[in-house]
Parts: C-alpha cells; sequence; structure tokens
C-alpha cells in the first residue's frame, strides 16, 4: 500500500542519489577497512534510516511493508554492510518490542530507534541452536524481581556496537520446546554481558557479528517483552514475515546492479572482433538474469501488498525468501562469468558481491527452512 506517491517518489529518489554518489565509492574502502565511515552513519541517522518501518507516533517513517520494499530495491544496489548497520533497528531490533511490547516498554526505547541514538541485536542464535530455533539453551532463572542470564548467543548482527539485545532465554527448564522461552530486552551495559571478537566472514565486510555472552546478567523482570513468561518463540516468529520480505527486496535490488554492471562490462568488452554484449551466449545469461530479477520482484511486491491488507502471508513471505535469495547468487554467479577473468579480481564490484550475496541463503531462516515453511502452508492451506 503507498499512502502517498509523491512523498515516496522523493524519499526513493534521495536514497537512490545516496547509494550512487556516497555509498558506492565507499564500497571498496568499507571491505578493506571492514568500517562504516562515521560521517556516513550520521548521514544514515539524519535521512531517518534507522526508523524506515517504525511508526511515526514513535519518531519514525512508518513506512508500509510495500513502500518499505520499494526503498529495499534501492538499499540493495550498495553493499549489504551498509543496510546491515540500520537494518536490525528496522527489523528484528525493533518489531518484536512493537508488536508484544507493552506501550512503557515501547515508550522507552522505540523513540531511539528511529534515530539511531540506539543500535540493536537480536539474540536467538546459539552455539547448537540455528535451524531449530525451538531449542535455546540459555537460561533465564527468577531472583526475586530479576532474571539471571546465562548462555551465548552466536553470529549476533551489530553485536560488538550494540546498545540493546532481544534476548530469547528458557525461562522453563522443564519445557524443553518453544513454550519455555521468554523475550528479554536487555541493555548492552549490564553487568554480565561479554562480547566475543568479531567474525572473520566470507563477504559483507563492515557488518559485524560477534558472540555475546551472558554470564549471571541481572535482568530486571519488567525487561519481559510483554510482560509475560513464554512468549518469547510466538514474538520470534511474528518478526519473520517482514524481515523475509525485506531481505528478499534486498536481493532484489542486489541482482539488479550485479546486472547493471555485467551489461555495462559487456558492452565495453570486447572479444573477436566486437562487444561481447553481441554474442548470443552472453545475452542468453543477461536476459536469464533479468527475467529472474523481474519475477523476484513481482513476487516481492505482491507479497508486500497482500500483508498490507492484513492477510496472512507468512507462505508468500517464505517463497519470496527461498527464491530471492537463490535467484541473486545465480545472477551473482553469471555476472562473475560475463566479467571472465576480471570477475575474479577484486577491482570489479562482482567479486565482491559475489562473496556478499551467499550469506542470504542462510540468515532469516535458510532455504531449507524455507521450503519446510513454505511446505507446511500449503498442507494446512489444503485443509489436510
Amino acid at each position: 500500500m503507498i499512502r502517498d506517491q509523491e512523498v515516496l517518489n522523493q524519499l526513493i529518489d534521495t536514497i537512490s542519489r545516496f547509494v550512487r554518489e556516497k555509498l558506492v565509492p565507499l564500497e571498496q574502502q568499507v571491505s578493506e577497512q571492514d568500517k562504516i565511515p562515521a560521517h556516513i552513519i550520521q548521514e544514515m541517522k539524519d535521512m531517518g534510516l534507522f526508523g524506515l518501518s517504525i511508526p511515526e507516533e514513535y519518531g519514525g517513517l512508518g513506512l508500509t511493508m510495500e513502500e518499505e520494499v520499494l526503498v529495499a530495491f534501492e538499499l540493495g544496489k550498495t553493499s549489504p554492510a551498509f543496510r546491515s548497520y540500520f537494518g536490525t533497528n528496522n527489523g528484528i531490533g525493533s518489531q518484536g518490542l512493537l508488536i508484544d511490547g507493552t506501550e512503557e516498554q515501547k515508550q522507552k526505547y522505540i523513540p531511539a530507534l528511529a534515530t539511531g541514538e540506539i543500535i540493536s541485536s537480536f539474540c536467538l542464535t546459539e552455539p547448537d541452536v540455528g535451524s531449530d530455533a525451538s531449542s535455546v539453551q540459555t537460561t533465564a532463572v527468577r531472583d526475586g524481581d530479576h532474571y539471571i542470564l546465562n548462555g551465548t548467543k552466536r553470529f549476533i548482527t551489530n553485536g560488538p556496537h550494540a546498545n540493546l539485545f532481544t534476548v530469547m532465554a528458557r525461562t522453563d527448564a522443564n519445557e524443553k520446546g518453544a513454550r519455555g522461552i521468554t523475550a528479554f530486552v536487555v541493555e548492552g551495559d549490564r553487568e554480565g554481558i561479554t562480547r566475543g571478537k568479531p567474525d572473520v566472514k566470507m563477504g559483507q565486510q563492515g557488518a559485524h557479528t560477534c558472540d555475546i555472552i551472558f554470564d549471571d546478567c541481572r535482568v530486571p523482570a519488567e525487561n519481559i517483552i510483554g510482560g509475560k513468561e513464554g512468549q518469547g518463540f510466538k514474538t520470534a516468529m511474528k518478526v519473520l514475515d517482514r524481515g523475509r520480505l525485506h531481505i528478499s527486496a534486498i536481493c532484489v535490488g542486489v541482482a539488479e546492479r550485479l546486472i547493471e554492471d555485467a551489461l555495462q562490462y559487456a558492452m565495453e568488452r570486447r572479444q573477436f572482433g566486437k562487444p561481447i554484449v553481441e554474442h548470443q551466449l552472453i545475452q542468453a545469461m543477461l536476459a536469464d538474469s533479468r527475467a529472474e530479477a523481474f519475477a523476484g520482484r513481482s513476487m516481492v511486491l505482491a507479497a508486500a501488498r497482500t500483508m498490507d491488507e492484513g492477510k496472512k502471508v507468512s507462505l508468500d513471505a517464505a517463497s519470496s525468501k527461498l527464491f530471492c535469495s537463490e535467484m541473486v547468487g545465480r545472477v551473482a554467479d553469471r555476472a562473475v562469468q560475463i566479467h571472465g577473468g576480471s570477475g575474479y579480481i577484486s577491482e570489479y564490484a562482482v567479486e565482491r558481491l559475489y562473496r556478499d550475496v551467499r550469506l542470504f541463503r542462510i540468515y532469516e531462516g535458510t532455504t531449507q527452512i524455507q521450503q519446510i515453511v513454505i511446505a507446511r502452508n500449503m498442507v494446512q492451506e489444503a485443509g489436510h
């Protein structure tokens, strides 16, 4: 749903210009230094990027899902590391609070998330807990009007510099499944929190992850999201549909960037006496990539509109995530192939993007988890 087309167009134009003029020229520097410059982070705050999906009453832009994915298409046309820095504030770092938090909790944290004053992280994954998210081992034991948290969370996006964590912990030791998990909002400066060294990753340099270790960390009972034990897993699942659509849109944006780069190279590079874009096998790779990217864009927009209509969108969101994350991998592979040997050299962005996009098939639910979600929803809809 688009509320005001003119206002949205202005926002998209502004972001598109920011991506082209400010972010793209810094991609190689960010990759080499594994750091986003402070002035860029400040510009992101000034533009309101930390509050894209946060309601206006809490200081955000309050974008609808359709508006958000249209913005994400543009954000995807540069290194994913830039979006990752403010992405958690718009997604899993704020949506749990917005969906299930008390009004007091929202007033306390959400406005600062919208401005980027607070950087958030979502702590679900553990050393032995990934796709099987209902098997959380981190414990939260009641002690008067506090809970004592113990456990290790792994691959936590923005973990090295986040100052607010949404933490999934088991409050019922007798309940081994999802019903024993509770969601807490935990300030990053609390005693008992240790951050591991930043992970050295295959790609997406500039986007930082690390372990977050809770060692007898005391958290007030009032920090339970929604104030009720045992609802944490449900809270985590509620934020996934929006997150999966957002990532799907980013995948589409990256694919479109890769296609632009590959087409430009193919028009300039000459072999056998003519530009390689005139060779039919090169044209086939470009055509397949364009068709797949268009299919992904169409899927994401359709699912976003369904969500804005208030309809159940889990099946469409999982389908979009599966297709778009796999699609961008194929597009990246073709883009490297079109570049030939140059595609294997860091001088060209396709080499870096080829590594960056591999992660999309893993986080926000692996491709295999999406397949399970899709199949289960199909069976449910069939009334089995």
